[in-house]
This record gives structure tokens, sequence and C-alpha cells, in this order.
């Protein structure tokens, strides 16, 4: 039979495979986010390297319409940089829940080590070019799809015919080290959905008050009927202050494509942060001011840290888009790199 989240494989030396809800507790270290699509696979070594030299908690991507997520990550598993990794997120339209299932389990096969699967729904204009007209209930159908992978990842056969997939089967049962079914959350339908389907609910740019008070009670409400609460992971901008950097930019910089979505800018207005898609500037102006872009010395942004943690998030997840898009890759990195050395400092 195949494994399921609780399973575990022989972690490489140094490290724990780190499932279930007490993970956090194990490693206060942050994950690391590829903030763009990276044209080639060989685009995510620098990332993956700095994973494994700073011994941070996962490389993350997101979905990439230009080399394909899941295969950039094998490839770095082939080429013998094995980290662990997740995905946040990979959009559900694109592919069945079996192929989902499938793709999952052989990144934990190749990487060795545990995976975090991340899906989201993607936005109704994603959806209705692939199929011709949007999700009628995108809960239901988020809903469907982390349990029907979950279920194909725990070896079990699945019957089902929804209104969004159907199948009948199974995945060929193997042993592999185990994989998290994660989903994109914003809001707390949504994280309802999280907690009564999912092993993690995905987070982005929102505040730790927000997370602590909105997100983590419908989590916990969902996830009533089960054994404990879904894994929260946030991800959150961060930018170093350094002479002739622009916070202001560097947020706009890296968010304006989330600050004209209506459903970013109404979580983050439900959050206390005044944000109007139709005035991108102004919101990446009330992401600084509010701390939700997070910036200062690496000691600061490691206090800052905690505060996600203190809210009930138990991976935290850089972000250093903005600094990425405007004075390239190598600072993003020396960015990430000395925020990681901070939280290791601030931790002992």
């Amino acid at each position: 039979m195949t494994s399921g989240p609780a399973a575990r494989s022989t972690p490489s030396p140094g490290r724990e495979p780190d499932t279930g809800p007490g993970a956090a507790e194990r490693s206060p270290l942050p994950g690391l986010l590829v903030p763009t699509m990276p044209e080639t696979p060989g685009a995510l070594r620098p990332y993956a390297e700095l994973v494994r030299r700073t011994g941070a908690r996962r490389l993350w991507t997101g979905q990439s319409l230009k080399a394909e997520t899941h295969q950039s990550l094998a490839y770095l598993a082939g080429s013998g940089l094995r980290v662990p990794v997740g995905t946040s997120v990979t959009l559900m339209p694109l592919r069945h829940p079996y192929e989902a299932a499938l793709q999952a389990r052989s990144l934990a096969l190749a990487t060795e080590l545990p995976v975090v699967a991340g899906y989201g729904v993607g936005a109704s204009s994603f959806v209705r070019s692939l199929n011709g007209a949007p999700y009628r209930s995108p809960l239901t159908m988020a809903g469907d799809y982390l349990r029907t992978v979950r279920a194909l990842l725990d070896g079990r056969i699945v019957d089902h015919a929804g209104d969004y997939h159907a199948l009948r089967g199974r995945l060929v049962p193997m042993e592999h080290p185990p994989v998290e079914v994660g989903v994109g959350v914003l809001r707390p339908n949504m994280a309802r959905t999280a907690g009564a389907a999912a092993d993690a609910a995905i987070t982005w740019m929102t505040p730790p008050d927000y997370v602590g008070g909105t997100l983590l009670p419908a989590l916990q409400e969902g996830a009533k009927e089960r054994e404990h609460r879904p894994r929260l992971v946030t991800v959150v901008h961060v930018a170093v202050e350094r002479a002739g950097r622009d916070p202001y930019a560097l947020a706009h910089t890296a968010a304006a494509g989330h600050l004209s979505a209506p459903h970013y800018t109404d979580m983050l207005r439900r959050a206390g942060v005044p944000a109007d898609p139709a005035d991108p500037r102004a919101g990446a102006a009330a992401l600084v001011d509010s701390g939700t872009f997070v910036t200062g010395s690496p000691g600061h942004i490691a206090a800052r840290l905690d505060d996600h943690r203190e809210a009930g998030v138990d991976e935290v997840v850089l972000n250093c888009a903005g600094v990425l898009f405007t004075e390239g890759p190598d600072a993003a990195l020396r960015d990430a790199e000395d925020i990681i050395a901070a939280v290791r400092r601030r931790h002992g």
C-alpha cells in the first residue's frame, strides 16, 4: 500500500521529515519561494543550493507556464540537488486529480524527501479559458479535488462521479516519502474547505492578525471532524533595508498583480489593510505601512516572522520578489540568506 501523510522515509543527514501539525516546532527556519516562472529548470538551481546550504525549510515554487513546475523540480533532484519542495500553488484546471497525485508522488520519489503539493482553483477567467466556463462552485470543486488526490496518495480506490471530475481507480501501489496535499487559502470559506479536506492551508500576503483571528478559526471549524487541523503555511513578502532601496517601490513591483485582483484586495480589506484593485500603487503603500510587506534589518524581519508563528502559522515562506524584479536574483538570494541567518541566530 502507498504511504499516507503520516508515513516517513529515511531523512537525509541533518534533516527530519517535517509533516504534521507540530513540524514548525522542530524547525523555525523559513522556506524559500522562487517568485518567478523559470525559463529553464536550471534557473531554480541557485535557490535550491541556498536551501541546502542554509538548511532552509523547503524550496517553494508556484505555477509556471514556462518550464513546467514538476519537471523543473524533478530536474533538480536528478542533477543531485535533493531538497524538500512544495508547490504554492499549481492550478487545478490544468490537470485531473489522478495526474496531480501521480506528479506529486513522482516528486517525492525523485527527491526522496517529503513534498507539499499545493493546489489552487485559479482565477475564473483562467478557468473559463480552459473549460469554457468558470466553476459554478469553486469550493465544491476544491474539496472534491483535494479529497481525491489525498485518497489516491493514500493508496485507496476512488469511485467518484462529481460535477467537476470523475474517477474509478487508484494509483499503482508503491512506497514513497510523505506527500501533504495543500490548497491556497485567502478567505474563511476556503479555509473551512481546507480544514475539512487538506493537509496544509497555504496563504499569501495575509497579515498575521488576520491569519490568527479569521483564517485559523475557520480552518479549525472545517477540521472539527478530523484528528487535527491542517498545517498553516504563509508566504511573506520581505526585503532587507539597504541603501537606495524604496520599500514602497519594491512592494508595488512585487505585488501589483495581486493588488489588482479583487479576491486579494477583498482579503486585505477584511484584514484592515486598505486596498483597491483600481489603485495597486496605493495598495502597495498600505502593505508597507501595515507591515504586511516586511522590511528592515534582517533581525527586524526575523522578529516579524515570529509574529506569523505566534498567530498560528506553522511554516513561513520568504518571498523576495520585490528585490528580484528590481535588482536581480543575486540580490534577492543575498536578502534571503541574511534573513535565514538572522532567524537562526534568533532561535539559537
